[in-house]
């Protein structure tokens, strides 16, 4: 690449037209076939403020090698927006980047606070579990220095569509559990430590459904695509449980309830739909948690002065802030320094 010095700025921060020289983190490449009969690859390239298409049509066998998932890559191109296809980048050139010419914290996202902090929320929450048996199995599966913790508190909520990246399961669950919190103190006939407990481990299938959190790219596992996180995740809970004596019959059924119907529909994955109220709070608080995650991720992706995101598969439509990305940004950037 015969260009020396590499641009800092973020994909946000590019306009419709721009030239670009890039170093970015390869999370997807698949080699394409198009009408004619030619080959080109089509990549999904990103930094921690979002990611873009990245198309190339030359030299595919240099850049088949170059852009693998969880490589980082320098790109030089033109970054446009495709009236039908959205933002991508035609690239001109590809190369290896050089040391010391990015920085590596530039390339991930991360919650909008310290894992510290999040953990630190969770073991106040958990100290409110006084029925035993609850309290037991929540020891068993995120006490500090139990065999799950640590790859709770790092793992991933998602693959795309929200909290994907290092510390999104804490965060997700940490979120939905202590708004279930709350709102069973508004609502007559809701056993707020069942539906907690729910909420701490609705998507703990998760971490055999998704990549561990030290590959530099988000996936599917063999298991997460063959047996998928809402059974991995009742397994899990139903061997703590049976590890547990005198675990109550009902209460297990109430706990494994929640796991099992947390996706609201069997359209959508569960194996059973919300029969009780508990079950009911948690796919709710679950799927608002998830929503709003989602205008996270958009927000951050907002270029300077914009307010209205692109249309986004997960809401159905574009999001709206009137504050741009000022509000978010700022407290990502204070947590990236904690």
């Amino acid at each position: 690449m015969s260009v020396s010095t590499v641009c800092s700025v973020l994909l946000r921060d590019l306009t419709d037209g721009s030239d670009v020289d890039l170093v970015l983190l390869v999370r997807e490449a698949e080699v394409r076939t198009r009408r004619d009969g030619a080959e080109y690859l089509r990549a999904v390239l990103g930094d921690r403020s979002g990611q873009v298409a990245a198309m190339v049509w030359d030299g595919l066998d240099r850049a088949r090698a170059l852009c693998s998932a969880g490589c980082v890559v320098r790109v030089a191109g033109r970054y446009g927006v495709h009236p039908r296809y959205g933002a991508q980048i035609v690239v001109r050139a590809l190369g290896e980047p050089e040391p010391g010419s990015y920085a590596d914290a530039d390339l991930h996202d991360g919650p909008p606070q310290p894992a510290a902090r999040m953990e630190a929320d969770l073991r106040a929450l958990l100290a409110t579990i006084r029925e035993p048996h609850l309290a037991a199995l929540l020891e068993r599966l995120l006490g500090v220095g139990s065999p799950t913790w640590e790859r709770y508190r790092a793992a991933p909520a998602a693959k795309r569509y929200h909290q994907a990246y290092r510390h999104g399961l804490l965060e997700h669950s940490l979120t939905v559990a202590q708004g279930v919190n709350a709102v069973s103190a508004t609502f007559p006939g809701i056993d707020r430590e069942v539906a907690v407990t729910g909420a701490l481990l609705h998507d703990i299938g998760k971490l055999e459904a998704y990549t561990p959190a030290d590959h530099e790219t988000i996936d599917l596992t063999d298991a997460g695509r063959l047996e998928g996180e809402i059974p991995l995740g009742y397994f899990r809970v139903r061997s703590a449980i049976e590890t547990i004596d005198g675990f109550p019959s009902e209460l297990a059924q109430a706990v494994l309830h929640i796991i099992l119907s947390h996706h609201g529909s069997l359209e959508h994955g569960s194996p059973v739909v919300p029969c009780t109220r508990e079950a009911t709070l948690v796919h709710f608080l679950d799927n608002l948690g998830g929503r709003l995650g989602s205008f996270d991720r958009l927000q951050k992706a907002l270029g300077d002065g914009e307010r209205w995101s692109g249309f986004d598969r997960a809401l159905g439509g574009g999001a709206f802030f009137a504050r741009g990305r000022e509000t978010r940004a700022g407290a990502h950037e204070t947590a990236r320094a904690a």
